[in-house]
C-alpha cells in the first residue's frame, strides 16, 4: 500500500472520528430528552438515565393541555412567520439599491446600518415607547416591533452584488416596474439566501422569551416559550412532562430545518464564496418571457 493511500486513509479515519464525536456531543442530549419524554414519573425516579420502562405517550397530551399549547402554538407561529416574511422582504428592498449604488452615499448608509448592528438592544426604551404608542400588550404592536429588525440585510447586500447588473438593464428596457422586478427577478435568484435567514429568523423568533415576557402580559397572547417557562415553576419536579413539553416546543423548528436544509446549505455556501446559488445573467427578452 502506497504512502499516499495510507495518508488518505489516516486522514479519512481522523475525520470520521471527529464527525462521530461532534455528532455524539450534539445528539446525545436530544436523545436523552426524547427518552425522558416517554417515561412515567415513577420510571424516571427509578432509572433517570435508562430506557423508558414502560413506554408511555401520556406526557405529551398532559403537557399540551396543562401548558395551553393549542393557543400558544398559534401565537408563536404568528410571531415567527409574519415578522420573518416582513423582515426578508424589507431587507431585499433595502439591500438592492444599496448594493447597486443607485443613490448617493449608499456606502455611508450601509456603514451606518452596520454600525447600528453593534449597538446594544434597548429593551427599556422599547418598553417605554410601546407604552406611549399603545402597542404594549397588543398582538399587532408586538408584530410591528419584531418585524423591523433583522441581520439578513447585511448578507443580502453582498449576495445581490453577485447578480449580474444586466438583469436590471433588461428589466428597464422591457418596462418592468420596480416592485415587479424585485419579486419576479431578484427574489427568485435569492432563494438560498432568503431560506438561510428565514431559518435563522424563525428560530430566533420562536425561541424569544425575554421580549414576550416584557411586552405581553395577557396569557392569551403568550408564545410557547412563555408556556414552557411556566413548567419550571409549577411542574418543575415532573421531568418527564417537562421533557415532553420541550419536545413539543422544539418540533416546529426541526420541521422548518428539514424542509429548508437544502436551501440553507446553498445559502451559506453562496454567502461564503459569493458565486454559489446565484443565477446567470439573462438576456433582454427574459423579463418579457417571465411576464
Amino acid at each position: 500500500m502506497s504512502l499516499r493511500i495510507r495518508s488518505a486513509l489516516r486522514t479519512g479515519g481522523l475525520h470520521l472520528v471527529c464527525l462521530l464525536i461532534s455528532a455524539g456531543l450534539f445528539a446525545l442530549p436530544l436523545i436523552y430528552l426524547a427518552l425522558q419524554a416517554f417515561k412515567t414519573y415513577t420510571g424516571f425516579l427509578q432509572d433517570p438515565t435508562g430506557l423508558p420502562h414502560p413506554w408511555t405517550a401520556s406526557n405529551f397530551s398532559q403537557a399540551w393541555s396543562q401548558g395551553d399549547f393549542s393557543t400558544q402554538m398559534v401565537n408563536s407561529l404568528l410571531y415567527a412567520v409574519v415578522p420573518d416574511i416582513a423582515t426578508l422582504i424589507l431587507g431585499v428592498f433595502l439591500a438592492f439599491p444599496i448594493s447597486r449604488g443607485y443613490f448617493r452615499r449608499s456606502n455611508a448608509l450601509y456603514a451606518f446600518f452596520v454600525f447600528s448592528g453593534f449597538l446594544p438592544a434597548g429593551l427599556i426604551p422599547l418598553f417605554i415607547e410601546a407604552q406611549k404608542l399603545g402597542t404594549y400588550n397588543n398582538r399587532i404592536g408586538y408584530l410591528v416591533m419584531t418585524s423591523l429588525a433583522g441581520a439578513g440585510f447585511f448578507f443580502f447586500v453582498g449576495y445581490i452584488k453577485t447578480i449580474p447588473i444586466e438583469i436590471d438593464e433588461a428589466a428597464a428596457l422591457d418596462g418592468c416596474g420596480y416592485v415587479r422586478f424585485i419579486f419576479t427577478m431578484i427574489i427568485p435568484q435569492m432563494k438560498p439566501a432568503l431560506a438561510t435567514f428565514a431559518v435563522f429568523g424563525f428560530v430566533a423568533s420562536w425561541n424569544n422569551l425575554i421580549l414576550p415576557l416584557v411586552m405581553l402580559s395577557d396569557p392569551g397572547l403568550w408564545p410557547v416559550t412563555r408556556g414552557l417557562f411556566s413548567f419550571f415553576g409549577q411542574y418543575s419536579s415532573q421531568w418527564p412532562m417537562v421533557a415532553a413539553a420541550t419536545a413539543i416546543v422544539a418540533a416546529p423548528i426541526v420541521v422548518v430545518f428539514v424542509v429548508l436544509q437544502r436551501y440553507l446549505v446553498e445559502g451559506v455556501a453562496g454567502g461564503a464564496t459569493g458565486t454559489q446559488g446565484v443565477g446567470q445573467a439573462q438576456p433582454v427578452g427574459a423579463v418579457a418571457d417571465a411576464e
